[in-house]
């Protein structure tokens, strides 16, 4: 068995050098080239030692100097696409391709007007790869200025009025908006850091989709930012509550909760926004005060009842629950008579 996975490995590290090859000696076939790159992502996915040998014999340098310098769209496509699946896959990868440089050709990219949906996206596919779990990434998309254009992609990218997802250029629209939230999201998160503050400029707009649109495919990925932009920093929760954005969110779990009776899936949406609501009350509980008018206790113990929710489900509730009443102290269940 050892023997086989030394070969295996063997013919991977000989594939990976013909592949560099092809891909030097192929600089006037765009087609060649995409092909090839398709194979080293196949072989790099999730294969961290490939990854890593593909980065040692200078495969990894090249596809970035290919990207930068190709006059082929699909060609810039698919480097990208292979950049972000080698750094996804290899910690030393995203390491060594981690650099204000860097950040800085991906802006050029999303600001130039002859770029593609698909090819901003796989922009923001290698943004949202450098900079998860990664401090020194979350640091260098602030001061490069990168974060400040994908807050700028979040309010321009979709219009409430176009939600159309059938349509084909509305679908390609959205899936690059999803990836700005993603990556927002990674931008924020593991470690929570001072891209909080700036998130938070957008939440006035979080708030008009959230009002205008209960679909999951927003309101999953609005849910997503807002609770990891608020997570553990009371400030970002303040500011969140004075746009409205709490109102907001009570009212979205009230809407969801009357479509329950009918649809299997608004349950398990009132479950997100529970989570994200419970984010922004968690650190001050006296904002929780501000869901009393609108009856969210009693929503979220008929929340609770609902039999199709898992372990973890129903613990994220109890948890929301105990934030929301927690100002009460041992009026609790006064409190509750309330609602």
């Amino acid at each position: 068995m050892e023997n086989q996975n030394v070969q295996t490995t063997l013919y991977i590290k000989t594939d990976l050098n013909l592949l560099l090859e092809c891909l030097k000696y192929q600089m006037d076939c765009p087609l060649s080239q995409k092909e090839a790159l398709i194979t080293i992502y196949s072989i790099c996915q999730q294969n961290s030692e490939a990854s890593e040998y593909f980065r040692e014999i200078g495969g990894l340098r090249f596809i970035n100097d290919l990207a930068k310098s190709s006059i082929h769209c699909v060609v810039k496509e698919a480097a990208l696409f292979t950049l972000g699946i080698i750094i996804e896959s290899n910690v030393y990868c995203q390491q060594s391709l981690c650099t204000s440089a860097l950040f800085e050709d991906l802006i050029l990219v999303l600001i130039n007007k002859d770029s593609g949906v698909n090819l901003k996206r796989m922009s923001v596919y290698v943004i949202l790869v450098l900079v998860s779990n990664n401090k020194y990434g979350q640091t260098y998309v602030r001061e490069t200025g990168c974060i400040g254009l994908l807050l700028q992609l979040f309010r321009t990218t979709l219009s409430t009025s176009e939600m159309n997802l059938s349509d084909e250029n509305t679908y390609q629209s959205y899936q690059l908006w999803s990836s700005v939230c993603s990556t927002l999201c990674a931008c924020v998160n593991n470690p929570q850091n001072d891209n909080q503050s700036i998130c938070c400029a957008v939440f006035p707009y979080a708030k008009e989709w959230l009002e205008s649109c209960t679909e999951p495919e927003i309101v999953r990925p609005i849910c997503s930012f807002v609770g990891l932009t608020v997570a553990n920093n009371s400030t970002v929760q303040k500011y969140f509550v004075s746009v409205g954005g709490l109102d907001t969110l009570a009212k979205v779990l009230n809407k969801l909760m009357h479509d329950s009776c009918i649809s299997q899936s608004s349950t398990k949406l009132a479950v997100v926004v529970t989570k994200t609501l419970d984010a922004c009350i968690a650190n001050d509980s006296a904002m929780g005060g501000t869901l009393a008018k609108y009856h969210t206790v009693s929503e979220l113990l008929n929340l609770l009842s609902n039999d199709t929710l898992d372990t973890g489900e129903k613990m994220s509730i109890i948890l929301t629950i105990g934030h929301c009443t927690e100002v009460c102290g041992k009026n609790f269940f006064f409190f509750l008579t309330l609602f």
